[in-house]
Order: C-alpha cells, then structure tokens, then sequence
C-alpha cells in the first residue's frame, strides 16, 4: 500500500537538510511527495532583490524535489513573517486538505530560526484542524482524520542553547546520502548567502557533517532522526516507522 507524505518545512533547502534522504528512501518504495516550503526564501540574499531571489529558488526548490519525483509547492508567506495566527492557521490548513497527506514531516518545534519554530506550531495546529468540519478555510474539503505527525531534526540536533536533542528513532539514509546531496546541490544560489549570514564555507560539507554526526550517534555513517507528536488526538501508531523498514534506528 503507498502512501502520501508531505514535507512541509520553513524555506527552500531545509527540507533537503534535514530529511532529504528519508524522503529519497520513500520515493523509491513508491510512496508519494509533495514538498511545501512557507516561504520561497524571499531574504536570502544580499545580491539579489526579494522577488528575484525567491523566483529563483522556487525554481530550485522545484528541482530539488522533482530528482525524487517529488511535487513542490509554496504556500507564499515571507521570510520573518511567520506567525500563528488564526489567518495563517487557516492557510495551512487549507493547504494540508487540499494535499491530503497521510505523515506530514515538519519543522522541530525549538529551532534557531523564528521561521522554523513558527511553521512547527502551525503544522501542528493545523493538523488538528484538518479534521473539524466547522472550521471553514476554502474549498478544500476536511480531511477524515488527523495525519500522523513528524518534527525533523532541528538544525545541528541541538536547541537554541546548543543542548542536544535527541529524536525518537532515526532514519540510514547512506544509500540515499549522494541523491540528499544532489538535491541540497540544486540550491545553487544560496552558498553566498550561507557564507555571509551564516559563516558556512561550503553548506554541502556542513550539510554532510550534520548528517554524519546524527549517523554516529545512532551506529550508522548518515541518518537523519525524528520525533513523533503523540499528544491526544493524534495518530501514535509507528505509521513513518514502519515505512522506512530496514533503515529504522532506535
């Protein structure tokens, strides 16, 4: 039986970060994809105006996600401008019913950017949502039950005072890493803004040494690690888990 599952994290090459490989993995046991950023990456550039960058990492968010067959779309927020608020609620909600997801993977909820810990509180708001019938967002129509529920690694496994922190299970991704990698690579316009903001010399390096270090602290060379929302009323059956098969880390 396949499945849907969407990515739904803050910009564009978040997604590739921090679970490009999983993704990669369920695309190849024909599961379907579809890959949402809030934003399209409007801010990350000190070259390029707004409208121009984002166009061009719309294109490469599109390309990173069509080498795993996967669809990309944007919900069209702006970079800083986030917020869980009843209108973003009922966008997001809005969006997830018109997909109609199975798992949705997201942002973790304590992260380094605002915009990431804001898309974690709106995906798991709106999952909730998704299934109540009086709350009227569009056209979509509601989804009969609340997808299972999925925060990735946040950024370096660590919060926002460097404390780790540990997933529930993680994912080998080692016979997927060099499609995570060429995925990651599709987002071309971002090494210079990655240098500049973040201090990052080469972000596929960064992204693989990341990637190495949530490997070894499972016994693996590359994983990526999750954490499943349980909170009454949602799904708590290993739904991603058993998914993934063989690859599965505890």
């Amino acid at each position: 039986m396949t499945h849907h599952i969407l990515s739904i994290h803050a910009h564009p090459d978040d997604m590739e970060i921090l679970s490009g490989g999983t993704l990669a993995l369920l695309a190849e046991k024909g599961h379907r994809i579809t890959v949402v950023t809030m934003t399209p990456g409007d801010c990350g550039s000190a070259e390029y105006g707004p409208e121009e960058i984002a166009a061009m990492r719309r294109e490469e968010a599109a390309a990173g996600a069509a080498m795993i067959g996967a669809e990309y779309q944007c919900a069209e927020f702006r970079d800083l401008a986030i917020f869980n608020d009843d209108t973003s609620r009922r966008r997001v909600v809005e969006l997830i019913r018109a997909i109609r997801p199975e798992i949705i993977l997201t942002s973790a909820p304590t992260d380094y950017h605002c915009d990431h810990e804001a898309t974690s509180v709106l995906v798991r708001d709106a999952c909730f949502a998704v299934s109540a019938p009086n709350y009227h967002t569009g056209v979509a129509a509601p989804l009969d039950s609340i997808p299972h529920l999925y925060y990735m690694d946040s950024v370096e496994g660590t919060d926002r005072d460097g404390a780790p922190i540990r997933p529930d299970f993680g994912v080998n991704i080692e016979p997927f890493f060099a499609k995570k990698r060429d995925m990651l690579a599709a987002h071309a316009s971002q090494r210079n803004w990655l240098l500049r903001q973040h201090g990052m010399d080469d972000y596929l390096r960064t992204m693989e040494e990341w990637t190495h270090h949530r490997g070894q602290s499972l016994g693996v060379k590359y994983a990526e690690g999750f954490r499943q929302y349980k909170h009454h009323p949602y799904p708590t059956s290993p739904l991603l888990q058993d998914l993934v098969g063989e690859a599965l880390l505890r």
